[in-house]
């Protein structure tokens, strides 16, 4: 089966593109998410769905958009890598060359079923801040 966007990439390469100027780097988690768990600096923000109650976002497709010159690529990341695959597809339905950033934010959960020690953003030691 085709994948129907660009690709997968590391948090490494995420950041390192980024850093380049390569792309426009996305968080596609709710604003709640950003809040309580923390965020990436200089990074856009456009929440895929809103909490409470996960509901989608209606302003996702034009906030996107004028987020992403067309000839810029675009990064999507989210927690874990899950909500960044349906966005990136998203992306790619509105004509922008989209990759998912795998493992996401926090990444999976751990045998305890906590996040953050098994890869992720954080996990890897780019920049982040909380609050």
């Amino acid at each position: 089966m085709r994948q129907s966007y660009a690709g997968d990439v590391s948090p490494q390469t995420a950041f390192d593109w980024w850093q380049s100027g390569d792309v426009v780097l996305v968080d596609v988690r709710s604003t709640a998410e950003l809040e309580w768990v923390g965020f990436v600096p200089g990074c856009v923000h456009i929440a895929w769905k809103q909490w409470p109650g996960m509901v989608a976002n209606n302003n996702f497709d034009e906030a996107l958009l004028a987020a992403v010159p067309k000839d810029k690529k675009v990064v999507l990341l989210c927690r874990s890598g899950i909500r960044s695959i349906a966005a990136a597809q998203r992306a790619t339905e509105l004509g922008l060359q989209a990759y998912n950033m795998l493992e996401g934010f926090e990444g999976n959960p751990d045998a305890l079923a906590q996040r953050g020690h098994i890869g992720g953003w954080r996990y890897h030691g780019l920049p982040w801040r909380q609050g």
